[in-house]
């Protein structure tokens, strides 16, 4: 399977001198096309500086990252911005959505802000596929939270992105809203042959992803693939100052 994300040797230190933390320490890891991939360890591990390295929101200390064949390392914000906008997508634990636009209005803002007008077909079926059909004329405010993240995850989904990261996308859910974000979020890659790379630090919202990458002190200390949630669990208790 190619890899639609690929990081080589990445090191991020926030800091300089006696006060240098570094978050990541050398980290290799590829991203396969079409898969799903929870990242996962304890606070501090460096889950958040994964994604934010791997989605270019974030430049590494050193090391290479890649989205498809483009390099990010040297572009400046602008082309970053602009790659953020055309191959990426976002859904954070705060659904982000603009209060004053509409259901529809804040699914295809994306595009709105490169000047691209919507592909009404493809439209249709993302607002169809996460169960919006009869809302997309309403405000966030009418939408109860796990309808907003669903039309989170349809604004991620509208540019037809390389990758959709998720940063903790079911934190703010409660456990029947959040399995039902999952279950689409699932769907996506598994009809759609969407990319989806999601930090968790829940083994029950892991165990929907192909591979689970375990982080502790800012490596990679283990990976896993068909994992349950109890498996996940286990190995968490096991993973970096918790081992010892």
């Amino acid at each position: 399977m190619t890899e639609v994300v690929r990081l080589d040797a990445v090191s991020k230190v926030y800091g300089k001198g006696q006060n240098a933390v570094a978050a990541l320490r050398e980290v290799s890891a590829g991203i396969p096309r079409g898969s799903f991939t929870a990242v996962m360890g304890p606070s501090g591990s460096g889950k958040s500086t994964f994604l934010h390295c791997a989605a270019g929101l974030d430049v590494p200390s050193s090391g290479s990252v890649r989205l498809g064949g483009t390099e990010l390392a040297g572009m400046s914000e602008t082309a970053l911005t602009e790659l953020r906008r055309g191959r990426v997508g976002f859904v954070f634990q705060a659904f982000n959505l603009v209060s004053s636009l509409t259901v529809l209005e804040n699914i295809t803002l994306p595009l709105r802000l490169s000047g691209e007008k919507a592909d009404a077909a493809w439209l249709a079926e993302i607002v169809r596929r996460v169960g919006l059909d009869g809302r997309t004329g309403h405000l966030p405010a009418q939408l109860s939270g796990g309808q907003q993240q669903r039309v989170a995850i349809a604004r991620a989904l509208v540019v037809r992105p390389e990758v959709v990261f998720g940063d903790e996308p079911t934190g703010a859910l409660d456990t029947m809203t959040a399995r039902d974000v999952l279950v689409l979020l699932r769907e996506v890659v598994s009809a759609l042959g969407q990319t989806v790379v999601m930090v968790t630090h829940d083994p029950v919202a892991a165990s929907y992803a192909d591979t689970v990458l375990f982080l502790a002190d800012g490596r990679i200390a283990d990976s896993m693939t068909a994992p349950t949630a109890d498996k996940v669990a286990e190995r968490m208790t096991r993973l970096g100052a918790w081992k010892r």
